[in-house]
């Protein structure tokens, strides 16, 4: 153990994930294991310029496990972004006793983690929390498999819609710079098209590829759309472009939105936040500093910061190539 850390504090930053509960639960329940202190700063980067802390015990995370969103509430710190922000939070940090951060969140968390741990050599880990999986360095974010499950539902009530009314629904998903929430629920859920941002398909292939699936048979379709995709300036747009150039189906607009944040997160989610969470304080118990704690091939690895939010995360090109054969 290092003996230099008796002290943790965990926060949860950017958008909020289903499962985040489930981590803050490990990394207090862990530093009791380790007995360590545990505190826990309330709104995120935000909570750390203004000394928002509470001290965290097994107790203080019973019956959250379940719950979606975050205990401790998240937000984005613009103030953070400036020295003097991060002067105040390392000050209340010092204040406070802490000689250790968890930070649960995505790439603008870990980028002011790094930059934080950078200027005042101050230990953090981090643990992906955000339910577009577009960390890398690891298989899944804690909340990318509980919003898949909700696309997924989501998506098949619409479609018993759709085949009543021999309809067409555009249906968007989160996803401004990743397609992986629409390619992975685009498939489970049988989708006709799928329009991601890695992969400018055009909105002539779209026109094409359904009136192939009205020839075929089709009496209904569903496409997904990752809302960074670029066939149109928005989903309603690109929704008119169909009405102008394909009369054999009614044309419906669908937006999921903030509803795929929500909900008590899935089993996997539970399992995987748990795993991350201890992971957390053991990776600052042996020492290490300065990276993101993954799973990949269901073992947990440590990712250098740089590595984990370098932003070019590639899509699955084997998934894309199901998604074509298996839309016929």
């Amino acid at each position: 153990m290092n003996k230099d850390i008796k002290k943790i504090a965990v926060l949860t930053s950017g958008g909020d994930a289903p499962g985040m509960n489930a981590a803050i639960r490990a990394v207090v329940r862990s530093c009791a294991y380790h007995q360590l202190d545990c505190v826990g700063v309330f709104r995120g980067l935000q909570g750390l310029i203004e000394g928002d802390f509470k001290d965290m015990g097994p107790r203080s995370v019973k019956n959250i496990i379940n719950r979606g969103g975050t205990l401790l509430k998240s937000a984005r710190s613009k103030e953070f972004r400036t020295a003097e922000g991060r002067r105040k939070a390392y000050d209340h940090l010092v204040k406070a006793g802490i000689d250790a951060l968890v930070v649960i969140g995505g790439d603008g968390t870990f980028t002011g983690a790094s930059v934080f741990m950078e200027e005042y050599d101050f230990p953090i880990v981090g643990i992906p929390g955000t339910i577009d999986n577009d960390i890398n360095g690891t298989d899944f974010t804690v909340g990318y498999d509980t919003a898949l499950n909700t696309v997924v539902e989501a998506i098949d009530k619409i479609r018993d819609t759709a085949n009543s009314h021999n309809r067409l629904f555009l249906i968007e998903v989160m996803g401004r710079d990743a397609g992986d929430i629409a390619l992975n629920a685009g498939i489970g859920a049988g989708a006709e098209e799928i329009l991601i941002p890695e992969q400018n398909l055009g909105r002539e292939r779209l026109i094409t590829s359904l009136k192939r699936s009205k020839k075929s048979g089709k009496s209904s379709s569903i496409v997904v759309v990752a809302e960074g995709d670029q066939s149109g300036k928005n989903i309603f747009e690109l929704a008119d472009y169909v009405r102008e150039n394909l009369d054999d189906y009614e044309v419906k607009v669908t937006v999921l939105g903030h509803i795929q944040r929500g909900g008590s997160p899935s089993c996997y989610d539970r399992v995987l936040a748990s795993r991350l969470g201890v992971g957390a304080v053991d990776a600052l118990n042996s020492g290490e500093r300065g990276i993101m704690i993954g799973v990949a091939n269901n073992k947990i690895v440590y990712v250098p910061f740089d590595i984990a939010i370098k932003g070019d995360n590639d899509i699955d090109l084997d998934l894309i190539r199901v998604a074509d054969i298996t839309s016929v």
